[in-house]
């Protein structure tokens, strides 16, 4: 008795494990021996409502079956997706997406207001331009929380220097409190000054 309780539980494991294990077929494969079947055909006379093809069978170019990846395991005998590659991470350098700040470029706009443009990431620009000022003989009275301006004095005046950016294209320009351009003469002075003691 014991021995055919036995006998019957290994052939269940076998018949379980066989599947995967042994790859017996399963007939997943057998969708490759379809062969195209004739539209559906009515008979002669008959009235029926106008049929169309849910799921209609596209056209594949024979070629591109021939060179089609066949998904079976070792033996060919059941369906078997590949097994996913390992992933290689390749460290990236952070410094590689990151964007260098230009030399700035003394400009003049349309109404002959100098300026002082920079090319690059807007609070690395700023923060050359006010590490700058602090190294000029202008007095910083304040600098602004949010934005990118400073209140400064010159010659006993007092001025704003604002940068404004566009995407990555800065425009230093200096201001009077009122926020009209400064004096062309002051103006020059002052972000000639700024591009002769741009840090290098």
């Amino acid at each position: 008795m014991q021995l055919r309780v036995g006998i019957v539980l290994v052939i269940s494991a076998l018949s379980l494990a066989g599947c995967g294990r042994f790859a017996i077929n399963n007939h997943s494969l057998d969708y490759k021996k379809a062969e195209a079947l004739e539209p559906l055909k009515f008979p002669e006379g008959a009235t029926v409502r106008p049929f169309t093809p849910l799921y209609p069978a596209p056209t594949v170019d024979p070629l591109a079956i021939q060179h089609a990846p066949t998904f079976e395991n070792k033996t060919g005998n059941r369906y078997a997706l590949p097994r996913p590659e390992s992933m290689q991470t390749t460290a990236s350098n952070p410094d590689d997406n990151v964007a260098t700040l230009g030399r700035p470029q003394l400009v003049m706009d349309g109404n002959r207001n100098p300026l002082l443009k920079v090319e690059g990431p807007t609070a690395e620009a700023w923060q050359y331009t006010f590490a700058t000022l602090n190294s000029l003989n202008y007095k910083v009275i304040s600098q602004a929380n949010n934005g990118y301006e400073a209140t400064i004095q010159v010659d006993n005046q007092t001025y704003v220097l604002k940068l404004s950016a566009v995407g990555s294209n800065n425009t230093i320009a200096l201001f009077k409190p009122d926020a009209t351009f400064a004096d062309q003469a002051i103006a020059t002075e002052v972000l000639a000054q700024i591009y002769q003691n741009w840090p290098a």
